[in-house]
């Protein structure tokens, strides 16, 4: 299990090696109290999201998950794309009004980048990385949970750079998106070097 937490977190980062949520992940990396709350809405929307589409996946749309009700043969797979979005637009939705009514300020400063994680492609990517892969509940938690802050972690580490940025003396023509993009890979480039970490 800490294999797979560490590959999720480090190795296999949805921002950093997969490039999923990535025009969040720029968009929302100016300041760094503006990273980490939107990286602690991201583990949030992960580790709820990917175990509770885990369980319908399972328990609902896969062949024979229906046997108890004498449809052994019913396969409902091809769903699957639908159900997950509707959860996390459901999970995305909760986390909204519970920001609003209780963190105002932080909500404020999301703005419209907090409905756009129900669109992000690094949490339905973390799904369906969990279908294809084939993870028991426990290892989807802890997927989940790995791929949440391993997320969070690449965002709240770029912001702190950028941060750092608008005092640099960078050339006129990169400064801004251009250097955000030079950054990235930087961080990419970093992040490949934990492949194999952890493993036997």
């Amino acid at each position: 299990m800490s294999d797979l937490f560490l590959r999720a977190l480090l190795q296999e980062n949805l921002a950093l090696s997969f490039f999923l949520g990535i025009c969040t992940f720029l968009a929302v990396s100016k300041r760094v109290d503006t990273a980490l709350g939107l990286g602690l809405a991201m583990i949030l929307v992960q580790s709820v999201t990917i175990p509770i589409n885990h369980l319908i996946f399972n328990g609902l749309l896969i062949e024979g998950a229906w046997g108890w009700a004498g449809l052994p043969e019913v396969d409902l797979s091809y769903l699957k794309l639908i159900c997950f979005i509707g959860v996390i637009a459901a999970i995305v939705q909760i986390l909204e009004m519970a920001l609003d009514r209780f963190v105002p300020l932080l909500h404020q400063r999301l703005g419209v980048f907090l409905p756009l994680i129900t669109v992000n492609c690094a949490v339905l990517g973390g799904s369906l990385f969990m279908v294809d892969r084939r993870y028991s509940l426990p290892e989807s938690v802890v997927y989940g949970l790995g791929s949440g802050i391993g997320w969070a972690l690449a965002i709240i580490a770029f912001a702190a750079i950028r941060e750092r940025l608008r005092y640099a003396d960078s050339p006129a023509g990169l400064r801004g998106l251009g250097m955000a993009f030079i950054v990235t890979g930087l961080m990419s480039m970093g992040f490949s070097a934990f492949v194999g970490v952890g493993a036997p």
